[in-house]
């Protein structure tokens, strides 16, 4: 089969395993297993669509994959937001990088003997499979713990470590992993160690941070340039492979320039530039922009070129292994985790939870052990076989386990597991006051809807709301109203007497900040006094409306057409990392146009430079994809 027949043939597969992949999102399976299972159908092994030689031919795919996929490690590292956590952070990777290592480690060369390919292995290279094993199988995956993160709505302490450790992890790992390459090399070739190496793996680690700060920076000057976007995505790509070059064409060279081999880690450079440009560059938002829109096609192309590469005839044989490995390595991260938390003064209840919570692997460790089947191939693909095993048992058990330790912690805030949300109360007659808790409910709010009658007390159920029937508006009928957090107040009774109370009781009382009012008719033309009430006249406030939806009907409709997939949300800034944030500094969302910032009742005009504090209200505009996200970088 021709190169080019080959390519087509790949093509194909690629938008098959995409297929694939969406199919199992809906079943709420991990995507990559899509990707993974339809490159190995595909493959040798079973309907034969392309050749065992096609991996090699396809090799630059993994290259360029590669290389993107440490950029985005590198780029979701953003320094300053793991500073107020660093020592929490910092503790828990240290405790999980040696007591994981050397747990791990010491399984892969116990367990050497009975795995079908390494059966035959010296003591030399079985310690070459054990360190290079270890170092892969700590890798774990910042995508799959911020889709979990998003998918649970968690926000707090806990969570922003576990984030944290997630994303320096994969950092450590690949300079590890750089490290056990160079060390690896003479001992699959029974050639001994030698303390000279010391000397080659420091000038590898030195050279591979200069080359990676300088394709930091050409990558940024790239982005910084006027054009499509389709072309600096192509660039980037052809960087990404153009370092895979540079490091073979150093190691083929370096023996005769310098009289020893120099191997710098492509990974390392990849990451490296991605650190660069995120932290150092003006061009983060530009770059993860781009990254954004590359990822879904790059992780497509990768994963079924993994699964391709597959060895099936392998797998079976060494899938008792792979679980053997699993709970290894779950024992090795829970302790390491756990005394890592200890020194880093987390507390108690997060150190119980905390083996749960860094189980899931993807991209990195996948990536790592192609990278050491092209490397090593006295360990080739047989290798990869089996360390793709053991992620496909951490990509599927991992996220069940994150889930249960977020609950478990208490900062999962989806609706079962939310606890106390905050109730809005919207008081009135008729059908109005339903149809306003209608829409507050669609988004998410337990709304009381709350009759005033001096002759009845009960309470009805429906669909979306409870209705609740008090004797008056004294703050001794409103006090069990408000003996649960409150969030927002709507007051349209049909006496403005009755509507003051109700809302001053709310302010003064219980600190409720979100306040709206329906003046009656009769007295359309004056306001219910109190601080902070919204007040919205039967009369005017319809002809305010339609004034405004002729002069700015873009504006107006997101107030009205919500199945348009963007509105218009309100957020406080609770999150204490943000306090000091510059505009230009958050990781908003694709999606979020933050519009105005609200201090002391004071609106605020903002641009980048504008910085933000605990308490600000910010004002946005959020597809509906988006919404989860933006909570969750605000909140506390």
């Amino acid at each position: 089969m021709t190169f080019g027949r080959e390519l087509a043939v790949f093509g194909v597969i690629c938008l098959a395993s995409y297929l694939v992949g969406k199919a199992f999102k809906r079943a709420r399976l991990p995507t990559i297993t899509g990707y993974l299972l339809t490159g190995a159908l595909a493959g040798p092994f079973v309907l034969r669509m392309l050749p065992a030689s096609a991996t090699t031919d396809l090799r630059f795919v993994d290259e360029v994959s590669l290389a993107v996929i440490a950029m985005v490690a590198g780029a979701e590292l953003l320094l300053r937001e793991l500073k107020p956590r660093r020592r929490a952070i910092g503790a828990t990777v240290g405790g999980i990088l040696v007591f994981g290592y050397l747990v791990l480690a010491t399984a892969i060369y116990l367990l050497a003997p009975v795995i079908p390919f390494t059966a035959d292995f010296g003591s030399g290279p079985r310690i070459a499979l054990a360190m290079l094993g270890a170092a892969v199988l700590l890798a774990l995956s910042p995508p799959s713990v911020i889709a979990v993160i998003k998918d649970v709505q968690a926000r707090g302490r806990f969570t922003r470590t576990v984030l944290g450790v997630t994303i320096l992890m994969d950092v450590a790992i690949i300079v590890l992993f750089a490290v056990v390459t160079s060390l690896a090399s003479p001992l699959l070739e029974n050639a001994g160690l030698d303390i000279a190496f010391i000397g080659v793996v420091v000038i590898d680690l030195v050279a591979a941070l200069g080359i990676g700060v300088s394709v930091g920076m050409l990558i940024a000057w790239v982005i910084a340039r006027r054009g499509p976007l389709a072309a600096k995505a192509a660039a980037v790509l052809a960087i990404g492979f153009g370092v895979y070059e540079l490091a073979r064409y150093i190691r083929a060279t370096s023996a005769d320039l310098v009289g020893f081999e120099v191997y710098i880690e492509p990974l390392l450079i990849s990451l490296i530039a991605g650190l660069y440009v995120a932290n150092y560059s003006s061009q983060r938002v530009n770059f993860e922009d781009l990254l954004h829109k590359v990822g879904p096609s790059v992780y497509v192309a990768f994963f079924t070129v993994t699964g391709l590469s597959l060895k099936l005839d392998l797998l079976l044989s060494v899938l008792p292994v792979a679980l053997g490995l699993f709970l290894v390595r779950l024992i090795g991260i829970g302790v390491g985790s756990s005394l890592g938390g200890r020194f880093g003064s987390e507390p108690r209840r997060h150190r119980r939870y905390s083996w749960m919570a860094y189980v899931t692997q993807a991209g990195i460790a996948l990536g790592l052990a192609r990278e050491v089947a092209v490397q090593f191939p006295t360990l080739g693909d047989a290798f990869a076989t089996l360390i793709i095993s053991v992620v496909v048992i951490n990509e599927i058990a991992g996220p069940l386990f994150l889930k249960s330790a977020l609950r478990g912690v208490g900062e999962s805030h989806e609706p079962e597991f939310a606890g106390d949300l905050g109730r809005m109360l919207v008081f009135g007659a008729g059908n109005q006051p339903i149809e306003v808790a209608r829409i507050l409910a669609a988004e998410d709010h337990e709304v009381i809807v709350v009759r005033v009658d001096s002759e009845r007390s009960e309470v009805e159920i429906h669909e979306f709301c409870t209705e609740v029937t008090i004797p008056g508006v004294d703050e001794e009928d409103l006090a069990e109203l408000f003996s649960e957090r409150v969030s927002g107040v709507v007051a349209m009774l049909e006496d403005d007497d009755a509507n003051t109370s109700i809302v001053r009781f709310a302010a003064d009382k219980h600190g409720v900040s979100r306040l709206a009012t329906r003046p009656t008719t009769a007295a359309s033309d004056g306001n219910i006094a109190v601080d902070g009430v919204i007040n919205v006249h039967p009369t005017t406030g319809v002809v305010a409306l339609l004034a405004q939806a002729v002069l700015t009907p873009n504006a107006t409709s997101l107030l009205f057409e919500h199945n348009r997939g963007r509105e218009i949300v309100q957020v406080t800034v609770a999150n204490p990392d943000l306090d000091g944030a510059t505009v230009a500094g958050l990781r908003l969302p694709p999606g979020v146009l933050l519009m105005e910032v609200r201090r002391d009742r004071a609106a605020l005009l903002v641009d980048g430079r504008t910085r933000l504090q605990v308490g600000d209200e910010l004002t946005l505009v959020a597809d509906d994809e988006s919404q989860a996200e933006m909570r969750l970088v605000f909140s506390a």
